[in-house]
């Protein structure tokens, strides 16, 4: 039989977190984000239950061709718009959105050849400070975009740095509002944080994580207060159990020592199925639906947990790394991201090849 660890995507689950998405923000049309291979999920295997959504956002020109050769006709934005003038043409092609962010980016569509005029997003620095023109420059970005017969409508947007956190958008929202009242164009303000958090509408928002069963501000709050579902299960099954006595330990580096007599099992699940290495000691699992909590250092292959909990355990027994587990119980991605000082997005897009990946009931 195959090593059995596997990851199952719940497609039901992607359409109940975008109609959350959408019920929160109910006058905007929403992107769905489907970048970084739909967040670990798989482009393929995550359209079924986005395709509810107004279009579909994302980085790089391959993952356009995906989108489109699924047979989705609608708007596909590439969020980071073109990294060569030479992009322009699959996006002439293609009939795909794209940001503007930067000044090359203009001159590249300054010398296109094109017979359809492009959709563009031109993109605002607001604070976050990776991509976009400044409030002071934005206005002549817009100016000599507006000039050229190779730009058809342009909209407007940004990325929030804080919406996630007590600083919330108020500045930033401020900022783009400044730069941009008098200015024609939908806009585009929104990630999942302002849109849950902070229900913050505009003409387009952009439903990335809260697509995928992880809460966009935890731990201020998690799935369960926002409503979502996870969509995606790592799981796999013991396949060894060990005695402990006082004294003894596990693993390499012998980082845990154990106090008094227990039973540990043994989990076919390590680093190179994409488990962060650095989960310690009491990062939660579910071990036939039971909440317990590994021990030791992850190995690349197996990791430890402490069957303290679950007596009943035994070789074969199904171990939840995160998602659904048996019986209804659910393990939320961010609670093991907490654990292992890292956050959801993270485990979802660390997802090794190796692992095997089904839809549910596909």
């Amino acid at each position: 039989m195959p090593r059995p660890i596997e990851a199952l995507i719940h497609v039901e689950a992607l359409a109940h977190n975008l109609a959350r998405a959408r019920a929160a923000t109910p006058d905007s049309r929403v992107w769905a984000v489907v970048k970084a291979n739909a967040y670990g999920h798989g482009i393929e295997r995550a359209f079924d239950g986005l395709r509810g959504a107004d279009g579909f956002a994302l980085l790089d020109l391959a993952e356009a061709e995906r989108v489109r050769a699924l047979g989705w006709r609608g708007p596909i934005l590439l969020l980071e718009g073109c990294f060569e003038a030479r992009d322009l043409e699959l996006c002439s092609r293609l009939n795909l959105w794209h940001a503007v962010h930067c000044s090359e980016q203009i001159d590249w569509l300054a010398a296109h050849k094109t017979h359809q005029p492009h959709r563009v997003f031109l993109k605002m620095n607001s604070g976050m400070n990776r991509l976009g023109f400044t409030p002071t420059a934005f206005r002549a970005a817009w100016a000599r975009l507006d000039a050229l017969p190779q730009v058809d409508e342009i909209s407007l947007m940004t990325h929030f740095a804080d919406a996630d956190t007590e600083h919330g958008t108020d500045r930033a929202v401020a900022a783009f509002e400044a730069a941009t009242h008098d200015l024609p164009g939908e806009r585009s303000l929104s990630n999942s944080a302002a849109i849950l958090r902070h229900r913050l509408r505009n003409d387009w928002v952009r439903a990335g994580i809260v697509c995928y069963g992880s809460a966009p501000d935890f731990p201020a709050h998690d799935i369960r207060h926002w409503n979502l579902q996870p969509t995606m299960t790592l799981r796999s099954r013991l396949i060894g159990t060990q005695q402990l006595q006082p004294g003894e330990t596990v693993g390499y580096g012998s980082t845990f020592t154990a106090r008094e007599p227990m039973r540990i099992g043994i989990v076919a699940c390590g680093y190179a199925d994409g488990y962060p290495r650095h989960a310690g000691t009491d990062t939660p699992v579910l071990v036939d639906g039971v909440r317990t909590g590994t021990v030791g250092r992850v190995s690349m292959d197996m990791l430890a947990v402490d069957l303290t909990p679950v007596p009943q355990a035994r070789l074969g027994s199904e171990v939840t790394l995160w998602g659904r587990g048996p019986g209804g119980t659910v393990l939320a991605i961010d609670d093991v991201a907490r654990a292992a000082g890292t956050i959801g997005y993270e485990l979802m897009c660390a997802l090794a090849p190796r692992v095997p990946v089904s839809v549910e009931g596909a």
